[in-house]
């Protein structure tokens, strides 16, 4: 059985693996060529990477330092009281990381649509909209409150869905992954990109939300799977992803 402690060590190995390969490919393969074209956009792209990764290791050290603890005690409190959805429901073992990863990525779903419907989230929230240049590096550009709230909220969803750590530890995975994918600057045939985003977020979804356009912006709000937008009624395309103009307008 896979334990959250065989898939700590990995991550951060796959996950510096998934950005120099997407780093190369927008190198390689840029979907926006200005971003990388000439000196000076070298030198800006540079800083922009320098800000983005800074804000994700500051982040990542939050996490652990503060609340992948706290995680680990409510999953085993949980656990200790056959407490949660889950365990509820007695799924067979298949069918329980079925329904951890969706009822997860559901949560983030609604999570992220609330940092763009609640002024107050948003506040935080436009910090990660406010890269001009979206790549692969803008996928840790998140302000830290948001962080924190993000991570205070999961206590008791951990608790009420009776998730495991191993679980929440695939899912954090599977996500991140998918995340860098998405944010990337790269030239994914367009065929490839609509047969991929039958199940996952594809860069031409992502590119919409990160419109400077609010309308925009408020689409296209799923992480990992791409269904939650269509079930919810923000999925969103533009008939020329080419256009589109990345930042926020305030």
């Amino acid at each position: 059985m896979i334990t959250a402690a065989d898939i700590a060590p990995l991550r951060p190995w796959l996950a510096g693996g998934l950005l120099v390969g997407l780093l190369v490919w927008e190198v390689a393969q840029p979907y926006f060529a200005a971003f990388t074209r000439g000196p000076q956009a070298w030198r800006r792209r540079g800083k922009n990477a320098a800000i983005n990764l800074g804000l994700g290791l500051l982040n990542a050290a939050v996490v652990a330092v503060v609340f992948v603890g706290l995680w680990a005690a409510t999953t085993r409190w949980a656990a200790a009281h056959d407490f949660g959805l889950l365990r509820w429901l007695s799924l067979a073992d298949g069918w329980r990381w079925v329904a951890a990863l969706l009822l997860l990525d559901a949560w983030t779903y609604t999570w992220h649509r609330l940092n763009h419907t609640v002024p107050w989230l948003w506040r935080f929230h436009r910090l990660h909209h406010a890269d001009e240049e979206m790549n692969v590096t803008t996928a840790s550009r998140f302000h830290v409150g948001e962080i924190v709230l993000s991570s205070l909220l999961r206590i008791p969803l951990l608790a009420l869905l009776g998730v495991g750590l191993e679980e929440l530890a695939i899912y954090e995975t599977l996500l991140f992954a998918v995340v860098q994918f998405h944010h990337a600057n790269i030239a994914l045939p367009e065929k490839a990109d609509r047969v991929l985003r039958l199940i996952i977020v594809t860069p031409a979804l992502h590119r919409v939300h990160h419109s400077v356009v609010r309308a925009e912006a408020d689409s296209n709000f799923s992480s990992l799977f791409s269904w939650w937008d269509r079930l919810f009624g923000s999925w969103r395309l533009v008939r020329d992803p080419r256009s589109i103009r990345f930042g926020v307008d305030d």
